[in-house]
């Protein structure tokens, strides 16, 4: 028999729900951390025979709160799948499930995992995960100089040298995880690879190069070019009916965010000196596009060329690109 699982992920707790025979479930709270997990793969054994054969599990792709949790479940070979939420929705409304609590959610993914039995999620490599780790890092302590720099502007001279010191030792801090994710990429010939066919992409620079290897991963993980965009939810989201209702939101909130902020300043640099890019700017300007709709559909384009050029094998070429990322 195959058993479904529903795993609702949050910041602080799991909802697991286990789909029986006859529609019946089973469900159980976890905390969201290492010792969590450890208790769910024992609850997972106790109550599923041969858990490795006979069970899938599922969860929405959740930011980066679900990510521990699959890896977690991957490395101890069950089958994971890390689903869309916008589908997960739609399945709900379609089947007409209403009630919008954690264990209700959780219940809706085990059933969305055996109504639609979806891929099996591809755990990133240990080198992947290491660069992962350094990104979010490089990010937290980037904001918080920021943060410390906006500080000194407006301090008391009391507080200015201890504010100065601080930001002196974040500035220790970021060269160091700088280092880090240098030696990571180019100690892995994978990522090495991957991270120079990226830097013949006009528009793309030591900063972002990291953030779309860490967050993309390997690029044959994803089908198509299509299924990167859905990924990063980078669709303009429009709302326009008839005289009363016209917005134009940027993105759909949905989608790696981190993704999309990576994306953005590369997408405004692209726009000047990536030729195909620009082409594609210039065109957009031209049919009178608002300025949001045009950087969001350049970030789309900054992406497919990534994508393609990782695809391929082969450094950016304009004319190469048009016809990969079409």
């Amino acid at each position: 028999m195959q058993y479904f699982i529903g795993i609702d992920v949050s910041k602080a707790k799991l909802d697991v729900v286990l789909l029986l025979a006859h529609d019946k479930f089973k469900s159980k709270v976890f905390a969201n951390n290492t010792a969590g997990f450890e208790t769910l793969l024992q609850w997972l054994q106790t109550h599923v025979p041969e858990a490795h054969t006979s069970l899938h599990l599922c969860m929405e792709a959740t930011g980066s709160y679900h990510e521990a949790l699959a890896c977690f479940l991957s490395d101890q070979a069950l089958v994971v799948s890390v689903v869309n939420p916008l589908l997960v929705k739609r399945f709900a409304e379609a089947n007409r499930l209403r009630n919008k609590t954690d264990g209700g959610d959780a219940k809706c993914l085990a059933l969305f995992c055996r109504s639609t039995s979806p891929e099996r999620w591809e755990a990133p490599s240990k080198a992947v995960r290491t660069l992962q780790a350094l990104v979010a890092r490089l990010d937290t302590l980037q904001a918080m100089r920021q943060g410390e720099c906006n500080r000194l502007e407006v301090a008391h001279s009391s507080v200015a040298d201890s504010v100065q010191e601080v930001i002196d030792n974040l500035d220790k801090a970021i060269a160091k995880v700088k280092a880090q994710i240098a030696s990571t990429i180019d100690d892995d010939p994978d990522l090495r690879q991957r991270a120079a066919l990226l830097q013949s992409i006009p528009g793309l620079g030591d900063r972002t190069i990291p953030q779309l290897l860490a967050y993309v991963g390997r690029p044959d993980r994803f089908k198509s070019v299509k299924a990167l965009i859905a990924y990063a939810a980078l669709t303009p989201l429009i709302r326009q009916s008839g005289t009363s209702l016209d917005k134009r939101r940027g993105t759909h909130p949905m989608g790696h965010q981190e993704l999309k902020r990576a994306l953005y300043f590369p997408a405004l640099v692209a726009g000047r000196y990536n030729p195909v890019v620009a082409a594609f700017w210039a065109k957009l300007k031209a049919q009178n596009k608002p300025g949001k709709v045009i950087v969001v559909a350049c970030m789309h384009k900054l992406l497919a060329i990534a994508y393609g050029v990782l695809r391929s094998g082969k450094p950016f070429d304009p004319n190469h690109l048009r016809q990969i990322t079409a």
